[in-house]
């Protein structure tokens, strides 16, 4: 099992570029499943959870070939032989879910495993198949499997109504629509950037897509689309935390290939706090801070600051002055980082969905272990910080959704090497 040995307080120097987005390049990835023949997905990162979905096409036939000379995702769906996703392959990828909707809409049917992923709380997938069985599905869980059938002449065209704002749920049924002849309207939709990204890979198969990033999306579908070739979007989440390390250590840091409205809410914080940055076309550059002002942060869907970086900001408030809280509103399993931030010397206490964090002078390095995806990221940027050397492990949480980030960082003057443990 792999651990990072960070020894901290290395000033960060240089321009550091952002990989291409985990979470756009997943649905896109499923996409693939609606039209026969090679799609090809520019930027896509190398990452644990891109290869797994990559795997779960393997399993069903298609051909997956990464090319390591541009970074293209070659995915070729003409000669499926299975419409099944095993556990042994979604049990560690929730966003494994997104192969149902293509499956259902292009086959009729589909056998998916209840997906599995970070322990932060509960993400059940009861929208995605309320949203299909709105289109006509009809859907039964037998032996941890999603077992879904589509009527006599397929999915048909209809209006779903989300009871709450999915991501992935919204993915999933813009993936179904997307293929099928008529009008699909998707009421309570997320907003984020993603669902963006998919819906301009949809029109470039033949589907037309209105709404997205609103909360209504309509989708006129095509039962004949054509694969993709399209480049996917900067990844905002790991945007947002190699600027959180600009702000702890930056002499000065440039995060190259950032989406300037989509860290707006971050900088904004960051501003706040006392960081200062300069912006230049889609590089932003920032300078480290003696010690952050208190500031109170509310989570909240897109276009609201996003939970999936309050882990992050949190590691900048624990070194700052007096007192911040953070109210988590998305999760409500997501502060299992503050015992870890602790050990390394921060103040945190949490109260239900809220953490005060009274910020100390420093931080002293010590032997912390990773819960999950973005509590691996808080806890390198700790490490950054900390006085003396610390020990990051179970690091693979952090590999499902960060591209080489300690290269990225050795490569800007980070003291930080991956180590193999026993």
């Amino acid at each position: 099992m792999d651990a990072f040995v960070i020894n901290g307080g290395s000033p960060l120097r240089g321009t550091v570029e952002v990989s291409g987005a985990k979470n756009a390049s997943l649905p896109i990835v499923a996409a693939a499943l609606l039209a026969p023949g090679e799609s090809v997905l520019l930027g896509a990162p190398k990452l644990a959870d891109v290869s797994t979905l990559g795997l779960v096409l393997k399993h069903m036939g298609a051909t997956v070939r990464h090319d390591d000379a541009d970074g293209s995702l070659h995915l070729d769906t003409s000669n499926l032989h299975s419409q099944e996703a095993p556990y042994e392959l979604v049990r560690t990828m929730r966003a494994s879910i997104l192969v149902l909707g293509p499956l259902l809409a292009r086959y009729g049917h589909a056998r998916v495993s209840l997906p599995g992923g970070c322990a932060i709380g509960a993400r059940p997938v009861d929208q995605h198949l309320k949203g299909l069985e709105a289109l006509g599905a009809t859907i039964s869980i037998s032996h941890g499997y999603i077992e879904a059938k589509a009527p006599t002449g397929g999915l048909k065209p209809g209006h779903v109504h989300f009871d709450v704002a999915t991501v992935t749920g919204t993915e999933n049924l813009m993936l179904a629509a997307a293929l099928l002849g008529g009008t699909s309207v998707l009421h309570g939709a997320a907003k984020e950037p993603e669902i963006e990204d998919l819906a301009y890979v949809l029109m470039q198969m033949g589907a037309d897509v209105e709404g997205a990033g609103t909360e209504t999306i309509t989708v006129r579908g095509n039962p004949h689309l054509k694969p993709f070739r399209h480049r996917v979007l900067a990844d905002r989440i790991e945007a947002g935390t190699l600027l959180v390390a600009g702000a702890l250590m930056g002499e000065p840091l440039t995060v190259k290939g950032c989406i300037l409205d989509h860290q707006e809410r971050l900088l904004h914080c960051l501003e706040e706090m006392g960081a200062k940055f300069t912006l230049d076309g889609d590089s932003i550059t920032i300078s480290r801070m003696e010690r952050p002002r208190p500031i109170d942060v509310r989570t909240a869907p897109y276009p609201g600051f996003p939970t999936d970086m309050q882990a992050q900001l949190m590691t900048l408030m624990a070194v700052g002055q007096g007192v911040s809280t953070i109210t988590e509103t998305i999760w409500e399993n997501r502060y299992m980082h503050v015992a870890e931030l602790d050990r390394l010397g921060a103040h945190i206490r949490v109260d239900g969905r809220t953490a005060r964090i009274t910020g100390v002078e420093k931080l002293s390095g010590s032997t912390v272990m990773a819960t999950d995806l973005r509590a691996s990221a808080c806890l390198v940027l700790a490490g950054l910080v900390a006085e003396g050397e610390t020990h990051v492990r179970r690091v693979y949480h952090l590999d499902r959704g960060y591209e080489a980030l300690e290269r990225k960082l050795a490569a800007v003057g980070a003291d930080i090497k991956r180590v193999r443990e026993p």
